[in-house]
């Protein structure tokens, strides 16, 4: 899919992002100097007490490092799961997909479709098909050869040009100007 209209209308994602290794290093790395001078220390000692400061170290170290990789894992299953549901949103809304983080802040405000809009679509669909059947009707007299009824071509050219001219004013923007309309296309 690929959306229509102005590129920078719609909210784009922070470049940097929330990282969880830019908070969990300086922390993390206290637990690694700590562990690493106790370690130093109980081996110069050579005494109990240092060997039990450098294993209680070490625990603190393994549950440091527990907590920070069990929240960046709950964080990207929670981004993830978020990314979903708001693309669930967006394809139920006739929108486009996230392109990848959570809109942050606020509740957006969502335009109902209105008994307009859907007899716009209605009429819509029907000049697609009107068109569809005269595009048949100009392919059939073409397969005749020499024997075509140029006449019946010319009314069906006719009325696809008049059909399309129809449907292209249905589709004007809803601010009534003659903007570009924005949508989205689904290939």
């Amino acid at each position: 899919m690929r959306t229509l209209g102005n590129p920078n209308s719609a909210s784009n994602p922070a470049k940097g992002g929330f990282s969880m290794l830019r908070i969990s290093g300086p922390g993390m790395m206290v637990f690694v100097i700590a562990f690493v001078v106790a370690v130093i220390f109980a081996a110069n000692q050579n005494d109990v007490v240092g060997w039990v400061v450098a294993i209680i170290a070490a625990f603190w170290l393994a549950l440091a490092a527990f907590v920070v990789f069990s929240i960046q894992k709950a964080a990207k299953k929670a981004t993830a799961k978020l990314n979903e549901a708001q693309n669930a949103f967006n394809a139920a809304t006739g929108r486009a997909p996230s392109s990848g983080s959570a809109d942050h802040g606020g509740t957006r405000l969502v335009q109902s479709r209105s008994e307009a809009d859907e007899v716009r679509d209605l009429k819509l669909d029907h000049s697609f098909k009107i068109v569809q059947v005269q595009v048949r009707v100009v392919d059939q007299e073409r397969a005749k050869g020499d024997a075509a009824d140029q006449d019946t071509i010319r009314r069906a050219l006719e009325t696809i040009e008049i059909t399309a001219t129809n449907a292209r004013d249905m589709i004007k923007s809803s601010g009534g100007a003659d903007e570009p309309v924005s949508g989205t296309i689904i290939d």
